[in-house]
């Protein structure tokens, strides 16, 4: 503040103390009183405060120098929530045409709107004008003080739009190329703090920040890298914004895919969140692993530091959700890694994110499955899965179930004692769990019709446990209300009793409780809409209720007719519970995350990330099931 101090003393020189007025020089004298004791006063009320408001409105344009000066030095010191009172006179110097009265007021301004109250009355009070016309200062020290104030101000939620209106994005965006560095980092700060909502990214787009951002990325600024590529990760959320990045920035992906080998961690962690957004396209997920994302992704994923396994764990989840991935990314070595993380009981969404990428790496090759299950993916959620969190138990049941399909690791399945878990877990409290448990339970039961000497053994030694055993779920999901768990129970019995194994025949004809509830099944009509459709859906699914109850009429009078020794009076039913592969069977996300540019606390908005919604994967059961009954249902009446 010596400055300042000088540069009062020096008004009360013989050549301008004529050109003050009386108030004028009052106030000067009580400001540098007020300065000598700065440690013990406070400027933002009462005497000190009167007299930095007289020198501010002052005609004199020293005066002003003086007064801004004075509130710059005094906020860089001390923030606290301030009033009309104290906003009113830095806003009018905001207006002056003298440039060294704009640079200190505007930095002045920008410490004091740090306050999250102070944020939202500079902009009521019409501070957004005035810090425009500032961006467009020739400048550099104007600009890099305005777009600094700005840069706060738009971490406020309510200010954003306000700012998306103003018209400040176009000259932040002009300023975001500024050859000064830190007219750069504070312009890409502001227009991150932009992306924060759909109509505000829009507008951002409208205004051409696109292709700044993009060029951007080959900054030499840690920072504008940052913010760059958070801004563009937050962009790629919108599926119309996708889509226009693929037709518009051609290099993209090659420059976010570098930065993942940056020197900085949050550099590194925002580029492979960036390309998790845009892979949750088709054309992304090619173009990642065509750019060598892969080698930057797995040594990511085999990090220690949790933002990074995080970020990669996801990226690699949605690029694995495109069938020609998959072997490139078990060959590029991600199995060990993705199976180790299985276990990683810190963070539930890296346990989720691992084991939806084994999922979806199974979903086409018998060779791909055997090589999962070779890594020692079953084991491990054999160990796992009555310990983790829902989310991830969910996650594990629908895995198994796609890896059920594979009739060479049917008998490798059951000889690990897969049964002994997911039996209890078709009595979950959540309804995934226990449908994909039951339809791993059901895959696994599906007869292949060109072995003839299968061993169902295995389903004889956990009929009656753990938990009731398969034949307590049976009964369970045979008198569901819920029509999908009842399609499966009556597949499942037509699976076993096929089988033609004495044993499980004998049973199953023997029991109290199944065949009564079956013979129910065989006259019944439609029934209620299911859990599923009345939480989630109008509709049942794609073929319509009525449908699905006929099939399951159907599947029971076949059961009575197999219980009652007619084994040979119709085609053997084919198929499994769940296909290889169905389009809303891969597990997909989208992740925006928000880092505030210029407070020192980060913060961040975040979309979950993950498979379908409960409705979703009711639907893609029940046509899985329907699917699995394509052949048969020329049988039916």
């Amino acid at each position: 503040m010596g400055a300042c101090s000088s540069c009062l003393k020096s008004r009360k020189s013989q050549a301008y103390e004529p050109l003050l007025l009386e108030n004028e020089r009052e106030a000067v004298a009580d400001l540098l009183q007020y300065l000598e004791n700065r440690t013990t006063t406070n400027f933002f009320t009462g005497s000190p405060l009167s007299a930095l408001t007289t020198l501010s409105f002052s005609d004199n344009i020293d005066l002003q120098r003086s007064a801004a000066l004075a509130f710059a030095e005094i906020t860089e010191k001390e923030v606290r929530q301030v009033g009309r009172d104290t906003l009113d006179p830095l806003l009018f110097l905001l207006s002056s045409h003298d440039t060294d009265v704009q640079r200190a007021a505007s930095a002045a301004l920008g410490n004091l709107a740090v306050n999250v109250e102070n944020k939202l009355l500079i902009v009521k009070l019409g501070g957004l004008e005035p810090l425009i016309r500032q961006m467009l200062s020739p400048n550099i020290e104007v600009q890099c003080n305005a777009v600094g104030c700005v840069t706060n101000l738009a971490t406020h939620d309510e200010n954003k739009t306000k700012i998306a209106r103003s018209g400040a994005l176009i000259p932040l965006t002009r300023l975001a190329r500024s050859k000064d560095m830190r007219v750069q980092r504070n312009a890409t700060g502001a227009l991150l703090n932009m992306t924060h909502s759909d109509e505000n990214r829009q507008q951002l787009v409208n205004a051409g920040a696109v292709p700044v951002l993009v060029n951007l990325l080959t900054s030499p600024d840690t920072d504008v890298q940052y913010y760059c590529t958070t801004a563009l990760s937050n962009i790629a959320v919108d599926a119309y914004n996708r889509r226009k990045l693929a037709a518009t920035e051609p290099k993209l992906v090659h420059s976010l895919v570098v930065l993942m080998d940056s020197p900085s961690l949050k550099v590194q962690c925002q580029a492979a969140l960036a390309l998790r957004n845009l892979a949750s396209d088709d054309k992304y997920q090619i173009d990642i692993v065509k750019a060598d994302g892969l080698t930057p992704l797995l040594r990511l994923l085999c990090s220690t530091y949790l933002p990074l396994i995080l970020s990669a764990a996801a990226c690699v989840r949605n690029v694995s959700i495109h069938p020609q991935n998959e072997s490139p990314i078990i060959e590029a070595g991600f199995l060990n890694p993705l199976v180790d993380l299985l276990s990683f009981e810190e963070n539930e969404e890296v346990q989720c994110h691992a084991i939806s990428t084994l999922r979806n790496l199974a979903a086409s090759s018998e060779k791909n499955k055997m090589q999962i299950v070779q890594a020692g993916a079953v084991q491990k959620i054999k160990d796992l899965v009555m310990q983790v969190p829902m989310n991830v138990q969910s996650e594990m049941t629908a895995c198994v179930a796609v890896l059920a399909l594979s009739e060479e690791l049917k008998p490798q399945l059951l000889e690990m004692g897969i049964c002994d878990v997911l039996i209890p877990l078709t009595n979950s409290s959540s309804i995934e769990v226990q449908g994909n448990s039951a339809a791993a339970l059901g895959n696994l039961t599906s007869k292949d019709t060109h072995v003839s000497d299968e061993d169902y053994t295995p389903f004889n030694d956990v009929w009656d446990k753990p938990d009731g055993g398969m034949h307590a779920y049976l009964h369970r999901f045979l008198t569901s209300s819920d029509l999908t768990f009842q399609h499966i129970a009556v597949w499942t019995i037509v699976q076993l009793l096929e089988s033609r194994d004495p044993e499980l025949t004998r049973k199953i004809r023997e029991s109290p409780l199944l065949l009564p509830s079956i013979q129910e099944l065989a006259v019944s009509q439609p029934s209620s809409p299911n859990t599923y459709s009345r939480t989630q859906s109008d509709s049942l699914s794609e073929d319509g209720e009525g449908n699905g109850q006929e099939e399951i009429t159907l599947l029971a009078k076949k059961i009575i007719q197999y219980a009652n020794g007619d084994m040979d009076s119709d085609a053997d039913l084919q198929g499994e519970v769940i296909h290889d592969r169905h389009a809303s069977g891969r597990s997909t996300g989208e992740r925006t995350r928000t880092p505030r540019a210029a407070e020192s606390a980060a913060s961040s908005v975040s979309r979950r990330a993950g498979g379908p919604l409960p409705g979703e994967r009711h639907a893609e059961l029940r046509r899985s099931v329907r699917d699995a009954l394509g052949s048969y249902s020329g049988d039916e009446a």
